[in-house]
């Protein structure tokens, strides 16, 4: 299974998962990748068991990609413990995804072989996820609110359009509508 050779500290903060994920949002490898919409905690066993899942389904064809890697370590204190005494002793590794990361990419296969793949490896993580396919001269494809209440209603991506030279743009503010009050009288 994934895990670091040696970390720097042995326990670590909970942290946040807020906002879209920072970098790994476009896929840089491979012909289709892998991305989340949500985020999450995915542990090395979910990414091994979704790997092997891939591999499985491609009957060893084509090359896979980890974009992600567990190195956040998540303690546990043992069963029937009391409170206090510290924390517990380090349990098992996590990478923490956020909405928009590529979490796996695949080339040298066709796209419906690449769909069952990655359909297979979804149902091993606990994220909803969405195929992406690298397309001759698209840049960056941009995870915003907009696009991630698309994803989540059901729009397919490939309705989505996003121009090769067209910056992205700012998420826009939407005040939310006051219902107008009566007058009691």
């Amino acid at each position: 299974m994934l895990m670091p050779k040696r970390v720097k500290w042995r326990k670590v903060q909970r942290g946040r998962m807020s906002g879209p994920a920072k970098s790994g949002r476009t896929v840089a490898f491979g012909e289709f990748g892998l991305a989340t919409t949500e985020c999450a905690w995915v542990t090395a066993r979910q990414i091994e068991a979704a790997r092997r899942a891939m591999t499985h389904s491609l009957k060893r064809g084509g090359k896979v990609w980890i974009r992600i890697f567990p190195d956040k370590p998540i303690t546990k204190k043992p069963a029937e413990t009391r409170m206090g005494s510290g924390k517990g002793a380090p349990d098992q590794w996590v990478a923490v995804v956020k909405p928009g990361r590529v979490l796996f990419e695949v080339a040298g296969i066709e796209k419906k072989d690449a769909v069952e793949a990655f359909r297979l490896a979804s149902m091993k993580l606990p994220v909803n996820t969405v195929t992406l396919e690298r397309a001759a001269g698209l840049g960056e494809v941009v995870f915003g609110k907009k696009f991630l209440a698309k994803v989540a209603s059901g729009v397919s991506l490939e309705e989505t359009p996003v121009a090769a030279d067209a910056a992205p743009k700012e998420p826009e503010l939407v005040k939310p509508v006051k219902p107008a009050k009566e007058d009691e009288a």
